[in-house]
């Protein structure tokens, strides 16, 4: 209880951020999650279920693409680290990118029904505009998620305000990634019906919603460069000449022990939970619903604002353990009540009481939230113990390697659901699908995530950066360099 008895001093008044501020800068959730994970969440229902796309392939494409992010974040990383400008190193990015961003999120399902039977290399044409895409777009939405999170790690130096600011963060996350949820209800809208058949235009409905969301990403991204500035620019940046090598850069990076084990932790999270945005999107589909996709969509949506309130209420609570009982161990706690979420799904996934799905959503939620936001924290305090041993700022780096770390296990997560899936026998064309088919389905959303947490919490653990520690760390900076 090392982190709990540290010595509760109070805070200096340079170290709290407004609350205005806080909220503009949480604005950037909607702008990371549209344009990277709403892709993903409706990737299956749009190529697989509606244009018949297998599914192996649709999950073989969202993991193909990392390869691609495996180069794009870190060299935006490295950019951004070495940037100087009147406006700073992250927001020209901000602007630039998050209004780019949003025009272009659209792109990703200019698809037509009819390419679908024409073949390249022995394989959909559709398969290969979604890998193209994707190409495109990636450089432009890592432009801003990169820098956008690297300003989040540099906005205080100190231990409790960084998680308040990420539970801001996180908090807003939890309201932008309704939006998600809400994706396919929104293709259920009259709309997009088409006449005399009861069935629904997906793809046409994915379309307009991602140009509406688009456009409010352009916004958010410039209210953003206007209302945030960045604390360390002027202090302690613009006193380093020299620019910081791509190739050291990140070697220094993956060197710190601490760094490497909470990409563990993240990693194992995101692979083994990854799973809940398409094969829980089939169980409640096919299982619960009983195949009626309408039905199925709407009660996504239900789930979704589930999910959501579970990660409202889990965000100031973690925040308040962590304060308590220390970063560390509130990141336990998380875990464990994702343990039940995930876990408990073989229960609650149910067709007798449809909503009972709801709960289990509520406390993946919370553990999703609590736990991206305690993760962000820790990852604050170690850019500063590198700095203290490298004398540089490279929350770029950090942030690139961070983030490719955990993008990857989320497309591998989807890989191997899209293998599920053809394993267990799953036929997009089939309303009622083998028993087999389901309880392959509903056993693999149960087990895989727990065993993933049970990694997440082993690694946190790991981490030796307590409270007492960061607290020193800060000082001897503070005394090298000054405050910011």
């Amino acid at each position: 209880m090392q982190e709990a008895n540290a010595v509760n001093e109070k805070k200096p008044l340079r170290d709290r951020l407004p609350i205005p501020t806080k909220m503009f800068y949480s604005l950037g959730t909607a702008v990371d999650m549209w344009g990277i994970w709403l892709y993903p969440a409706v990737a299956f229902a749009v190529f697989n279920m509606y244009l018949g796309i297998e599914p192996w392939l649709v999950g073989l494409a969202l993991t193909l693409i990392r390869i691609w992010d495996a180069i794009v974040d870190p060299l935006v990383g490295w950019l951004s680290d070495n940037l100087r400008s009147r406006f700073g190193r992250r927001r020209p990015f901000i602007l630039i990118a998050g209004i780019a961003s949003g025009l272009f999120l659209p792109i990703l399902f200019l698809v037509s029904p009819s390419w679908v039977n024409i073949k390249f290399l022995g394989l959909s044409v559709v398969f290969w505009y979604m890998i193209f895409s994707t190409m495109v777009y990636i450089p432009i939405i890592s432009a801003f998620t990169v820098p956008y999170y690297s300003l989040g790690a540099e906005m205080s130096p100190d231990y409790e305000e960084r998680t308040s600011i990420m539970a801001y963060r996180s908090m807003a996350q939890k309201v932008s990634e309704l939006g998600n949820f809400y994706a396919l209800r929104f293709t259920n809208l009259a709309w997009f019906l088409i006449p005399g058949t009861g069935q629904k235009n997906t793809l046409r409905g994915v379309q307009v919603y991602t140009a509406i969301l688009g456009m409010v990403m352009a916004i958010f991204a410039i209210i953003i460069f206007f209302r945030v500035k960045e604390r360390y620019y002027n202090k302690v940046v613009v006193k380093v000449k020299e620019r910081i090598s791509i190739l050291s850069g990140f070697g220094e990076t993956l060197k710190n022990k601490s760094f490497r084990q909470m990409m563990v932790m993240g990693g194992a999270f995101t692979l083994g939970t990854s799973m809940v945005g398409s094969l829980g999107y089939y169980a409640t589909v096919f299982y619960v619903a009983g195949g009626d996709k309408i039905v199925g969509d709407n009660w996504q949506f239900w789930m979704g604002v589930a999910f959501m309130i579970g990660g409202l209420i889990g965000v100031p609570l973690h925040a308040t353990l962590a304060h308590h009982i220390g970063k560390r161990h509130a990141a336990v706690v998380a875990c464990c009540v994702g343990i039940c979420g995930y876990g408990g799904s073989w229960f609650l996934y149910t067709p007798s009481i449809i909503w009972l799905q709801t709960i289990s959503s509520g406390l993946m939620g919370m553990c999703a939230a609590s736990l991206w936001m305690l993760h962000s924290s820790i990852g604050a305090d170690i850019i500063d113990d590198d700095e203290l041993n490298t004398h540089e700022r490279r929350e770029g780096s950090f942030t690139a390697c961070a983030s490719y770390i955990l993008k990857l296990g989320n497309s591998l997560g989807y890989y191997v659901s899209g293998l599920i899936l053809t394993w267990v026998g799953f036929t997009w064309k089939l309303k009622v699908q083998a028993p087999a088919t389901i309880f392959g389905i509903r056993s693999s959303l149960a087990f895989v995530p727990v065993v993933g947490l049970i990694i997440a919490i082993i690694f946190v653990l790991r981490v030796p950066l307590t409270k007492q520690k960061v607290v020193e760390i800060r000082k001897a900076l503070e005394e090298r360099r000054g405050t910011v």
